[in-house]
């Protein structure tokens, strides 16, 4: 693995690709501190903090800490993923979009400068919303207010301010994705994990030097540490090979197919979209009680009934209640199969395996390839999402019962484990391109040798 880091510096192209992926993952990280104009920024911090386990903190975690200072970049990469999904929802729904996915690269390409069109209308709306919500901000609780000069003046600075902020995170990410190393998009959400990892050591050894973690007990969770990554690497390579024959054809003097070759189907193909949606939906009670305040409380009439009942649904579905865990459980269950029949069709893959002379062995092209591919995938998929329940529940176990000050697992891991991956993969991929020895050592070896022959 050493030597394939060494043959990094021995290919120019590489060298170039990942120190500007650095460079604009640097700049992305100082744009995280410059302040949105018109904010306390002291009121703001003391609104985070009462409203810790809201939808608030699972956007701030992929904005990197940009949401609690409200600056320029707040909103983060969000509206631009948003907007992928929504658009690749709405496939389904309309066949023009469908239609547009079978183009190639004209219809990728449309399919871009749609996402884009949306990311722009979701950051104008989101930032509206969040322009009038830090108006109120601070007052319900007789605070001092966050805004110094609220008014529409405020609101459309701030409009425009968060809006420019995630257009210029979408074009970085644009731009590390061409001229860089790796996805821009999801490096930008690692790089804003990432960026908390500091913080938490730090907090870790000074409740080592207290006492208040014997050093025994650290040494057993780092190793747990260590195979809760091993597992997530394991998984996330993991996926079911059917095998597929393709039929020798003969064009002109051509032949044609007459090979055999493998469909793959990953164990977990939804990704990270089942647990950030399962999260939005539990922690939305959570987050109305938060708006409601005490006005509901020593309300009367609906408001007093609305506060009531919000109350006993955030109560019970607080982090660490079996309620909640089973609930979490079930939701990401529910959306691994739902995004999975979303993005993934059995019946276009069977029309295109049979439209260029494939099949599989002992099945007929078409609707029974296709009704074979559907279970095979239906059987790996509760694999895949049991095993993303078990990474999501996974940080409430340590934080409950063995009282860890870091929150290690969920949503979090699982991208920072998969981007890193990715992007080892693309690095390895250029090295051994050039006849060097990747990161696998023998492995690296045995497809240098193939090359040169």
């Amino acid at each position: 693995m050493l030597t394939g880091f060494q043959n990094i510096a021995k290919i120019p192209e590489l060298k170039r690709r990942i120190l500007f992926t650095l460079m604009m993952l640097a700049v992305y990280r100082v744009g995280c501190h410059i302040p949105t104009p018109g904010i306390d920024a002291d009121a703001l911090m003391a609104f985070f903090a009462r409203h810790r386990g809201t939808i608030f903190g699972l956007f701030d975690m992929f904005s990197g800490g940009a949401l609690e200072r409200l600056s320029v970049f707040a909103l983060g990469i969000m509206p631009y993923i948003s907007a992928a999904i929504i658009i690749e929802l709405l496939k389904v729904v309309f066949p023009a979009i469908e239609k547009l996915y079978k183009e190639g690269e004209a219809g990728h390409k449309k399919i871009k400068q749609y996402t884009r069109y949306g990311t722009v209308l979701l950051c104008i709306i989101q930032g509206l919303g969040i322009s009038i919500g830090l108006e109120g901000m601070g007052m319900e609780s007789g605070g001092r207010p966050v805004v110094l000069d609220p008014g529409w003046s405020f609101r459309l600075m701030t409009v425009l301010t968060l809006t420019a902020g995630t257009t210029f995170i979408m074009w970085l990410g644009e731009q590390i994705t061409e001229r860089g190393i790796g996805n821009g998009i999801s490096l930008i959400i690692f790089a804003g994990i990432v960026a908390r990892m500091p913080s938490a050591i730090i907090g870790t050894f000074s409740l080592m030097q207290t006492g208040e973690i014997a050093p025994m007990i650290m040494i057993i969770l780092l190793g747990v540490m260590i195979a809760v990554v091993g597992v997530i690497v394991f998984m996330e390579r993991g996926q079911r090979r059917i095998q597929v024959q393709y039929a020798r054809r003969v064009v002109g003097r051509r032949v044609y197919g007459g090979q055999s070759t493998h469909l793959p189907l990953k164990v977990n193909t939804a990704g990270v979209i089942p647990p950030i949606f399962a999260s939005s939906i539990l922690m939305f009670p959570a987050t109305i009680t938060s708006f409601i305040g005490t006005e509901g409380q020593t309300g009367s009439g609906w408001l007093s009934y609305l506060w009531s009942w919000v109350s006993w649904v955030t109560a019970a579905m607080t982090p660490g209640h079996v309620a909640h865990e089973l609930v979490y459980v079930a939701l990401i269950i529910f959306f691994c199969y739902f995004y999975t029949a979303v993005t993934y069709n059995p019946v276009d893959v069977a029309d295109n395996m049979k439209k260029y002379g494939g099949y599989i062995p002992g099945l007929r092209p078409g609707k029974r390839t296709a009704e074979f591919i559907d279970r095979v995938l239906t059987r790996i998929t509760l694999w895949g999402a049991l095993y993303v329940s078990a990474v999501c529940v996974l940080p409430t176990i340590l934080v409950q019962k063995f009282n860890v000050p870091f929150y290690f697992g969920g949503t979090a891991l699982l991208i920072v484990v998969g981007v890193a991956m990715d992007t080892v993969a693309q690095i390895e991929s250029h090295i051994v391109m050039r006849h060097y020895e990747g990161f696998e050592g023998i492995i690296g070896k045995k497809r240098m040798g193939r090359i040169r022959r």
